[in-house]
């Protein structure tokens, strides 16, 4: 199974391209390629609002922000899926409604429902990357090898 699922429009827009260069790093576990994705003052809310990966809820700010982000949770993480089902491309953003299945090195699972929306500046980098999903209905699906 591909670790990226993508069905849902696909045009070149410049967001729905970083969406996807942003999956294909995280996947790949290299975080100097996803950083060079994101604008130096990206905000990323994943999820939007406080919850366990960001208590005040004020997001990570800069690549610095960003970088802690990354070595805090995303590489804690063996290994990532993502299943697009459909994905609005207008403007300078980009909303992916998708589901990400996250496997941890015990082996257990466990599967986000969400809806990823980037926005890009001119030259293509993502200024702002606000993910909407409940992380109470995501630890419900969380299963054990």
């Amino acid at each position: 199974m591909d670790a990226i699922t993508w069905n849902a429009p696909d045009s070149d827009h410049p967001a729905r391209q970083a969406a996807r260069a942003s999956m294909t790093a995280v996947i790949g576990g290299h975080k100097d390629e996803w950083l060079k994705l994101f604008a130096p003052d990206i905000l990323i809310e994943d999820p939007v609002g406080p919850s366990f990966l960001d208590p005040s809820g004020d997001g990570h700010r800069g690549h610095e922000g960003i970088g802690a982000f990354w070595d805090n949770f995303i590489s804690s993480i063996a290994g990532f899926r993502f299943k697009v089902a459909d994905s609005f491309a207008n403007g300078d953003c980009c909303a992916n409604v998708a589901t990400i299945t996250t496997t941890m090195a015990d082996g257990s699972t466990m599967t986000i429902d969400c809806v990823l929306i980037y926005t890009v500046g001119e030259d293509g980098l993502i200024t702002s990357l606000r993910a909407h999903w409940e992380p109470d209905r995501a630890m419900a699906t969380v299963t054990v090898p």
